[in-house]
């Protein structure tokens, strides 16, 4: 599906105003977020930054203005974009923006009713919380890191998805949410700490509550979820692609033993961890012996619980993505659409990132 280019906001956040103080990671992708919903995302940069281009997905969708932060003309350019916001989002190590004349206190005597979203690892406060970090570090401290990977491997990163973005974006996004639906009632806005750590111990609760029943042993690739069952996994193919595999149900494992022809001596072997490796074994084995596009012809679309594991660049040609426009293709760059879908209000991308920088007057003009 293309999409046009367009200066019209849509979506249910139409109307928010967002400033957005440069930086890597979870803010700006917690900002496109903000953006596609319909917020009106100001982006403030360094003079002298090389501005995005067309191929920067999460920086789509928002205005530049370059504005030194220590300079104080500049600052007053700052102050008075953020006395008309109603929201903004910064990720820098705590302290900084307070050394800036730009913390929580300062900016709410100018505008009380802003929401003032904080992102960053540690947190604003902690022992850690002035120490460097990334996704890799703040994932192993919430406990998910430790619980990722092979049984007889070490850990392994999931990308930055566990902790940058899910984590911390999406706990930002659902932060800035609620402070902005309860400022409406008191009129005033609040700081909202948004620390990756701490969202991925939230994300880590359903294997806490395992952990305390005793359904979660603490040893990667020995899970349900972890891979360590053979009935949630992937196998390799004739042609050395890959499938997944996730008939948790007994009824869909009983499926999947029919549609593939699992012997039936290991048919009840679904739930005997004693008998795991010959059930894997036996699964690798018929998998192996046909392509993935054999297997997509014969599982897809039915109660087994499968998926062929697409790469980046057959994602989008997925007949299930293509019916959902899951992708849309935006000046010729093709790129995830909008994420949840409203009936009444839909998401849009607001174009492409800016290829130039606009005058902080022009932003006022719509503004104030």
């Amino acid at each position: 599906m293309q999409v046009k280019k367009t200066t019209r906001h849509s979506g249910p956040l139409s109307g928010l105003r967002v400033v957005e103080f440069a930086g890597i990671g979870p803010g700006p992708f917690a900002c496109m977020l903000l953006s596609d919903m319909g917020a009106d995302v100001v982006r403030i940069d360094r003079p002298g930054v090389s501005i995005r281009d067309r191929f920067d997905i999460i920086g789509r969708g928002r205005r530049t203005v370059l504005l030194d932060l220590k300079n104080s003309d500049d600052q007053k350019q700052v102050m008075e974009l953020l006395r008309y916001a109603d929201v903004l989002v910064e990720g820098f190590r705590p302290g900084v923006m307070e050394r800036l004349g730009l913390g929580p206190n300062e900016v709410s005597q100018l505008n009380p009713g802003l929401v003032y979203g904080r992102m960053t690892g540690w947190g604003q406060s902690g022992p850690l919380s002035q120490a460097a970090g990334h996704d890799i570090n703040y994932i192993s401290i919430a406990g998910a890191l430790s619980a990722i990977g092979a049984a007889d491997g070490p850990p392994i990163p999931p990308l930055n998805l566990v902790g940058d973005y899910g984590g911390g974006s999406l706990y930002l996004v659902t932060g800035i949410l609620a402070a902005v639906i309860e400022a409406t009632r008191s009129g005033l806005g609040q700081v909202v700490d948004a620390a990756i750590s701490d969202g991925v111990a939230s994300l880590m609760s359903l294997f806490q509550v395992q952990g305390l029943r005793g359904t979660f042993q603490d040893k990667r690739g020995s899970n349900m979820l972890d891979g360590g069952a053979p009935y949630y996994t992937v196998y390799e193919t004739s042609d050395k692609r890959f499938i997944s595999l996730g008939p948790i149900e007994p009824k869909f494992f009983e499926l999947l033993c029919e549609k593939i022809g699992i012997p039936n001596s290991l048919r009840d072997a679904q739930h005997d961890a004693s008998r795991w490796v010959k059930l894997r074994d036996s699964i690798a084995s018929i998998v192996r012996t046909q392509t993935r596009e054999y297997w997509c012809q014969q599982l897809e679309g039915t109660d087994v619980c499968f998926a062929p594991v697409l790469n980046l660049g057959e994602a989008p040609t997925h007949p299930h993505n293509l019916a959902r426009s899951t992708f849309v293709e935006v000046d010729g760059v093709m790129q995830s659409a909008p994420a949840p879908r409203f009936s009444r209000t839909p998401s849009q991308i607001q174009g492409n990132a800016p290829d130039a920088s606009v005058s902080v007057e022009s932003v006022l003009k719509n503004w104030s």
